[in-house]
């Protein structure tokens, strides 16, 4: 929230306020109920006070951008732009009731499954922003709401710039400190597609830590201080013992200082957290990727290959294993990032070297599956044919089939395992002596008669109040003679009438001779009962005693 005072909500035709929902530098945002459809939506309203015509033509570009981009599953919807009668540009978007991800990181412990879904849901929304043109700038968690069905969904595009800008940042007002990358504070600023993986790895990293990245418990965490770390300190890893090594080393990846030693996509890095979801055994996140290029779009060859034969707009779901659009034509690529952080299961890569390398030779890839039926392709030049009539030796080995024998064999061994095992117990193994048995649904004996406890007493601790409220006593006798240790009692009050029922209750005492109940309230006549109980079920007669 701001600290300046929040404006008046405007009057809009079709729409009645409800409350605030927050403020920002330039824009409050509101809660309206619309008429027609009834729903409740979030209204954007720009400040009246707000005279620089920059900042209305970045307001109307971010209504732009994010309507050509809500159509994405992970970006909030927009409903409507327009000027309210006090002529202040406002933005009708999809409400979130949730707690936003900049709320909840703060107050609670965010499970490494969810702050993997979640990371690579906006993934996805990232690439196709970034597919379009669009480089958001602002990717923090208060910046990702979540929607009725808990969907995160990432919103503000009001300092988003074109790819193609990214050399010309005038500076970094506006940008979020705490999750901005290094190249924010340069002179001059510089930004790309990999800024914005920066801020996501950061958002991500927010989410499981509780805190920002650079930020120190204990110690001063100004501006200059966390642009000082952001710009010079290595990453500290994360220190939960659920968050594995491998999720660590993407994080140190994405939020490498260097540009150049990033994941060149949050295609890429969406893919990375895809990986640590499989090392983990949890459910694989789909990444959906609205794809726009048209045929003169450049492609790599991770590209699905039917993005060069269509115009069409397609979602294409990312697949974690081939790491790479769903398509034929993929390549499997050696670890472009080992130089950034060491791969595991291997040793580490020398320093530098942080572009991708050719790709390798799979063998899997040298397999052809046919179906049954189909020709085989033509022999090479090196490999001579046969000679007309005669046969070649895949030819004589076909002739002869082999089922028969391995199933000869495999019936012999059967048989000379079950002889051998039956002529071991006959003349090896002596006859095992009877075990005792004993005839079962025969009455037993239950011994010698128990007898009640002697010296009953009732001694009131504390009488009742006025009020009606029970007094408590404590109830004592003397063990019966021969008792033993595995006797018990039984005390309650006897016949007790209807409502009555909490006080008849029965409560066991073991290895004491005392107990401390509540007394019932207003009865006439109340009397103990106590009996003695062995493990066999058996029981004396109650001892009995009266107020």
């Amino acid at each position: 929230m701001s600290s300046r005072p929040p404006s008046p909500p405007p009057r809009l035709s079709g729409y009645e306020y409800e409350q605030l929902l927050g403020s920002g530098g330039f824009a409050d945002v509101f809660l309206y109920r619309q008429f027609r459809p009834q729903r409740r939506v979030a209204i954007k309203v720009l400040l009246s006070n707000v005279l620089d015509e920059s900042v209305r033509r970045q307001f109307d570009a971010e209504a732009n951008v994010m309507a050509q981009m809500s159509t994405h599953p992970s970006i909030v919807t927009i409903h409507q732009a327009e000027v309210s009668d006090d002529n202040r540009p406002y933005i009708v978007m999809e409400y979130c009731p949730r707690p936003n991800y900049g709320v909840r990181f703060r107050k609670e412990r965010i499970t490494v499954a969810e702050a993997l879904r979640v990371g690579v849901q906006i993934a996805g929304a990232v690439e196709t922003a970034h597919r379009a043109g669009i480089l958001h700038r602002d990717i923090k968690p208060a910046n990702i709401l979540v929607t009725d069905y808990n969907r995160p969904a990432l919103t503000d595009f009001g300092i988003s710039i074109a790819t193609g800008q990214g050399d010309d940042v005038e500076d970094s007002q506006g940008m979020s400190i705490p999750w901005s990358p290094p190249e924010f504070f340069a002179d001059p600023p510089r930004a790309d597609v990999r800024s914005d993986v920066f801020s996501l790895a950061a958002t991500v990293y927010s989410l499981l830590a509780g805190q920002t990245p650079f930020e120190r418990r204990g110690q001063r965490n100004t501006a200059s201080d966390l642009i000082h770390r952001i710009s010079s300190e290595p990453l500290v890893p994360l220190n939960r013992p659920d968050v594995p090594a491998e999720l660590n080393r993407v994080l140190s990846i994405a939020m490498a200082k260097e540009q150049s030693g990033r994941y060149d996509t949050a295609l890429a890095f969406g893919r990375g957290l895809q990986q640590v979801e499989l090392a983990l055994s949890l459910p694989v996140t789909q990444m959906d990727v609205l794809d726009e290029r048209g045929t003169g779009a450049a492609h790599s060859a991770e590209d699905d290959d039917l993005d060069m034969h269509t115009r069409i707009r397609k979602v294409a779901t990312v697949d974690p294993d081939t790491g790479s659009t769903t398509g034929p034509g993929t390549r499997r690529r050696l670890d472009p990032y080992a130089g950034v952080a060491p791969a595991f299961g291997s040793p580490s890569a020398p320093g530098g070297g942080t572009g991708p390398s050719a790709p390798e030779d799979d063998a899997s890839e040298a397999t052809m599956l046919r179906p049954a039926g189909a020709r085989l392709p033509a022999a090479s030049a090196a490999s001579p044919l046969p000679a007309p009539g005669t046969e070649t030796a895949d030819e004589q080995t076909a002739s002869t089939p082999v089922w028969p024998f391995v199933t000869l064999a495999a019936v012999l061994v059967i048989l000379l395992g079950v002889g051998a095992t039956l002529g071991v117990r006959y003349f090896l193994i002596p006859e095992p002596t009877p075990v005792a048995t004993s005839e079962i649904n025969v009455a037993t004996q239950k011994g010698v008669a128990l007898e009640p406890p002697t010296d009953l007493d009732i001694a009131v601790i504390a009488p009742e109040e006025g009020t009606g409220q029970p007094g408590r006593a404590r109830i004592s006798w003397e063990p019966p003679a021969g008792v033993t240790q595995d006797e018990h009692y039984i005390v309650q009050w006897k016949d007790m009438p209807a409502n009555y029922e909490q006080y008849g209750v029965q409560h066991e005492v073991h290895g004491d001779n005392s107990i401390v109940v509540q007394i019932p309230p207003r009865l006439p006549e109340r009397c103990i009962e106590v009996t003695t109980v062995n493990p066999n079920g058996g029981a004396s007669v109650a001892a009995e005693e009266c107020l």
